[in-house]
């Protein structure tokens, strides 16, 4: 008897949501129909919140902003996924507060979990005395959607197990590489040609910048899972395929700065073949930086001596233009870009113009010598370029610090991690998400792009997987 009310209950409930939905569409009301949809996302957000966390993955190369298509007076949001993500976000901090309150703890003992911690509270403290505070708060909501479900809950979902974290990968490469045949045949149309490779990617990424560096940001990941001998005959050959569009996509993309991040990435990846000890690379590092900072002034002055364009679509050509920084107007503009921001940072050392700011506040702060033939006289249109130099000039040198400290743990315990690993599915797994992270925040030097979820979304996760291994699977070994 219950079982038939049930049936009629949902019989009756269908035939109501079609007259109701057939009245509004009459009406010319459309949304009504996303209904069902939203009902569906409510019952993964509260009884399989897994399952959704995998859906935001999928949906992410597939993401366009709606910035881009001028559909809502320049309110750039990136759709389905930063509503989700919110959504997860509220969802996430219930539940931590209502059923898990222990959780965090554990999480907390890390310290990537810890520094992440800071940086999102320095966020905050810059935001209150930003120059333009809805900008930077805004700036610091997006931040902990894309930082608190995809790091923070991604551990939780990763700390089960392998196959999380290859469903994780799968999730969001299926679509990446869907997104890539299609940009790939959109630019044969127009023969492969260099102006049509800066917006054939539309409305999936805004330029081939970005484009190249998720391209490059999995291109070890790729690799990695070709070369593993346990797969499948199908799925070694699904992957071959794969390894020949992500190729193909990364010449095309014309992105120097991927090209140069892959080819760090293998330098990286001989490193940890001959085993050369960690603070012998430490030591040559911190020298080269130390040298670079104390003469950047003179060094700036010698590369701005020449602002001449150069564009070529010569694969040689380009690569020899990283090199010839004065004499590349996109070079020249970033030096632009970093100038201001040390200005920036001159006037405001400590707390910072605000995080979201730079792109308003660097105009007035652009040298004469540095612009080139691609500045904008308004400073519109732009960002840092930088993933180090936006934090110093929008929260300050204690926002600088932060960052790079987050940066070396990252890359000194993963590397540590792999080392001490005995599982060898583990230790390939943490090799390609070092690698991976090695050519994003290598491409960092030149470019930023956590502001955006195409990038944040797997960057974020890449250091989730990492550290959920460090925390829950690593000791599973010994055990």
């Amino acid at each position: 008897m219950l079982i038939a009310l049930k049936k009629n209950l949902i019989y009756c409930l269908g035939i109501l949501f079609i007259l109701l939905n057939s009245i509004l569409i009459y009406n010319e009301f459309y949304y009504f129909l996303l209904f069902p949809l939203a009902l569906i996302i409510l019952y993964l957000a509260f009884f399989k919140i897994e399952q959704l966390f995998l859906l935001i993955i999928f949906c992410t190369p597939l993401s366009f902003n709606l910035e881009a298509l001028d559909m809502v007076g320049g309110f750039g949001i990136y759709l389905p996924t930063e509503p989700l993500l919110l959504g997860l976000l509220l969802v996430f901090i219930f539940k931590t507060i209502r059923s898990e309150k222990n959780r965090l703890n554990t999480y907390w003992r890390h310290p990537i979990s810890f520094l992440i911690l800071i940086q999102l509270v320095w966020i905050t403290l810059s935001a209150i005395s930003s120059e333009m505070p809805i900008v930077s708060f805004k700036f610091l909501l997006s931040r902990l959607w894309f930082v608190v479900p995809i790091f923070f809950l991604g551990l939780h979902v990763f700390k089960k197990g392998i196959p999380t974290i290859y469903a994780f990968l799968w999730a969001y490469l299926t679509p990446l590489t869907l997104v890539l045949l299609y940009t790939l045949i959109t630019h044969a149309s127009y023969g492969f040609s260099e102006e049509s490779g800066h917006w054939v990617m539309w409305p999936f990424f805004k330029d081939h910048t970005s484009y190249g560096a998720i391209i490059a940001l999995f291109y070890p990941i790729v690799i990695g899972l070709m070369t593993d001998k346990e797969n499948s005959f199908f799925t070694k050959n699904i992957l071959r395929i794969i390894f020949i569009i992500f190729s193909v996509a990364l010449f095309y993309s014309y992105t120097r700065a991927a090209w140069i991040s892959v080819f760090g990435a293998s330098l990286v990846f001989l490193l940890f073949v001959f085993k050369i000890k960690f603070k012998y690379l430490f030591s040559f590092g911190l020298t080269a930086l130390l040298f670079i900072g104390i003469n950047f002034t003179e060094i700036s002055f010698m590369l701005n001596k020449n602002n001449a364009e150069h564009t070529t679509e010569n694969f040689s050509e380009r690569v020899e233009s990283m090199s010839n920084i004065s004499s590349d107007a996109s070079n020249l503009e970033r030096f632009n870009r970093w100038n201001s921001a040390i200005e920036l940072a001159k006037q405001r050392p400590i707390s910072g113009w605000g995080p979201g700011t730079y792109s308003f506040v660097y105009a007035p702060y652009q040298d004469a010598s540095d612009l080139t033939i691609i500045s904008t006289n308004f400073g519109t249109g732009g960002n840092a370029h930088s993933e180090y130099l936006g934090p110093l000039a929008e929260q300050g040198i204690p926002g600088l610090i932060i960052m790079l400290l987050l940066v070396f743990f990252i890359f000194y315990r993963g590397s540590y991690l792999y080392l001490r690993l005995e599982d060898p599915k583990l230790k390939r797994l943490v090799i390609m998400l070092l690698l991976g992270l090695v050519t994003y925040f290598t491409h960092g030097i030149l470019n930023n792009y956590l502001d955006t979820d195409k990038a944040s979304v797997p960057v974020w996760g890449f250091i989730s997987i990492i550290v959920a291994i460090d925390l829950f699977l690593a000791p599973k070994q010994k055990a």
